[in-house]
């Protein structure tokens, strides 16, 4: 009997280690940070910096892997998550100006309803969601619509980062071959 416990118990605890996920293995969608100021931690551990940093952007980053991106694997005129995984998370660390809008310093939750030409942007204030599955209207804060511009250059990885325009950042949000600029404003 003591024997059959054992191999149970031995049975159990293999099965579980094989059942965890390898904490080194990369995820399908990697999650990726991007701060503005760019380099804000390098900066930061540095010492060239003691200030927070304006915003940073926390999403997941989807691969094309040779599909059809805009009008494909994301639809058009449906709401995307930007990214893939969680819904994509953008924190302000002080107020600021989006399409004349007053934005408090906080973290929202990015959506976009993409079409060929454009792309609505919307800041909510629903965090901590998965993909786009909750979404609710009742929770933006902000909806504006930007233009989209094509790539000579197909990009592999969805990608955002900011680039600094005095006085404030573009968020820039690159995929396949399509690139949109969301500005921000002090």
């Amino acid at each position: 009997m003591k024997q059959f416990i054992f191999s149970l118990a031995c049975l159990c605890f293999i099965t579980a280690c094989f059942a965890q996920p390898n904490p080194t293995e990369l995820a399908k969608s990697p999650m990726e940070m991007s701060y503005w100021p760019p380099n804000y931690p390098l900066s930061k551990i540095n010492g060239k910096t003691k200030e927070d940093p304006m915003a940073r952007v926390i999403y997941c980053r989807p691969l094309k892997k040779g599909r059809e991106i805009f009008g494909g694997l994301v639809k058009y005129n449906e709401n995307w998550r930007l990214g893939a995984n969680e819904a994509t998370e953008i924190e302000f660390f002080k107020p600021v100006t989006i399409a004349g809008t007053a934005i408090a310093q906080g973290k929202y939750t990015l959506y976009c309803i993409p079409t060929a030409t454009k792309w609505t942007i919307i800041l909510s204030k629903d965090n901590y969601t998965w993909g786009s599955y909750g979404y609710d209207a009742k929770k933006d804060v902000l909806r504006t619509d930007i233009p989209v511009s094509k790539n000579d250059k197909v990009i592999e990885a969805f990608t955002m980062y900011f680039e600094d325009a005095k006085p404030g950042a573009n968020l820039i949000m690159l995929w396949d071959d399509v690139k949109a600029s969301l500005p921000i404003g002090l």
